[in-house]
């Protein structure tokens, strides 16, 4: 019988508690609202990051920042969308982001195609800064989730997303600084 790496298992349990399985149905409006909102969010967030880590020219902690959020958000979409699927909402019934008019801290067009075309450190720079408003605008959503939200599981995602995001705020605004 083959022993299977410790960081194998971490992996497996992990996309076996994103799958959803066991989730509660239970859900009103506002988790609707949350995960509709937040998968396009999300979405954004990664394409932010993909960008950027395909620049040359990067500091590392920077790049190193990039992978965490890639890594971290996108299985948080597809159980996201998992939710909205069996809550028979429908998936990505908004796909402009955000939670009805907030401040969502989503990037323009015209904000991704100037961190498209920038180099180096002008590129590193945007990234943090649409980065630290886009994580302050899934800072609110989640909020809002925490407090009108029914269903445990969403709630859950809702407030790791205040910890982390505010940590990696916090760490952004610290290489901005330096």
């Amino acid at each position: 019988m083959t022993v299977l790496s410790r960081p194998f298992l971490v992996v497996a349990l992990l996309a076996l508690l994103l799958s959803g399985c066991g989730a509660s149905t239970a859900h009103n409006d506002a988790d609707v609202a949350f995960a509709s909102g937040m998968v396009p969010h999300h979405r954004q967030a990664v394409q932010m990051s993909d960008t950027l880590l395909a620049k040359p020219g990067i500091d590392g902690d920077v790049t190193a920042l990039a992978s965490r959020i890639k890594a971290e958000q996108a299985p948080e979409i597809e159980q996201m969308r998992g939710w909205l699927s069996a809550w028979g909402a429908g998936v990505e019934t908004n796909d402009g982001g955000g939670m009805g008019g907030m401040d969502d801290g989503m990037m323009s067009a015209e904000e991704m195609n100037a961190l498209g075309e920038a180099d180096g450190r002008t590129a590193q720079t945007l990234y943090l800064q649409g980065m630290v408003r886009h994580h302050r605008g899934a800072v609110a959503m989640a909020q809002t989730e925490v407090a009108q939200g029914e269903n445990a599981d969403a709630k859950a995602l809702a407030q790791s997303i205040i910890t982390s995001q505010q940590a990696e705020i916090d760490q952004m605004n610290q290489l901005l600084a330096r």
